[in-house]
């Protein structure tokens, strides 16, 4: 059995402090069909998959999965625009990541965002190389709280879920990593509490709370 340890992070508002530029960019979305969503129903949905959203932002109309494929990438395009300008990248996430990588953990990505802004984010970060799986929103059918996701990434990182900890922003996404049998870390960033995430096994305010041995404590206790 492989021995080595795993951490799976959510992109959006953990590696970068997205929360506004997706708020905004489903605005400009919308705005274009005479709508618009309030922070509240955004708030409620963040974690699943684009497609999911619109159906339900929605609910009024029976849209083909041609019309939902056009609305996604239009507003995934105006995110791109958006980061673009000022990337927002969460503090102490180049510091972390390079501290695992450095402890031996395998990391991967296991966001329900396009592929299109993961290698943006990635991009900017300068950090591909230390990733040795990336999952995206196109690569899953099921959106969080489903566990597939990260079930994905533990896969193709060839390590059992029980020695991954996945590092969340959002209720859907701690949900989904207990579902898949891993420890979970919970990060209240933008559009987030404590309270929130109290589902998780451990919660911080700043990934610079974090290291590799609390990322050990958190896999012993779960397997203990």
């Amino acid at each position: 059995m492989n021995s080595q340890l795993g951490a799976i992070f959510d992109m959006d508002g953990v590696l970068v402090d997205s929360y506004r530029a997706h708020l905004a960019s489903w605005n400009v979305m919308l705005a274009e069909h005479g709508r618009a969503v309030s922070e509240a129903e955004f708030a409620a949905t963040f974690g699943r998959t684009s497609r999911e959203i619109i159906a339900a932002i929605r609910p009024d109309r029976r849209l083909s999965d041609g019309q939902i494929a056009a609305l996604d990438a239009r507003k995934e395009e105006a995110f791109r625009e958006i980061i673009a300008r000022e990337f927002p990248v969460m503090p102490g996430a180049a510091e972390l990541l390079r501290a695992l990588d450095g402890d031996g953990f395998a990391l991967a990505i296991g966001s329900s965002g396009p592929p299109e802004n993961v290698q943006l984010v990635l991009d900017r970060l300068g950090l591909r190389r230390l990733f040795g799986a990336v999952v995206t929103g196109r690569d899953v059918t099921r959106g969080k709280p489903d566990p597939q996701v990260f079930l994905l990434a533990a896969e193709r990182l060839g390590i059992p879920p029980a020695r991954c900890v996945v590092v969340e922003d959002a209720p859907l996404g701690i949900a989904a990593a207990k579902a898949a049998g891993m420890a979970s870390l919970g990060v209240a960033s933008t559009g987030r509490t404590r309270q929130m995430l109290a589902a998780a096994d451990l919660v911080v305010d700043s990934l610079g709370e974090l290291s590799p041995q609390v990322f050990r404590q958190l896999i012993g206790q779960r397997s203990g």
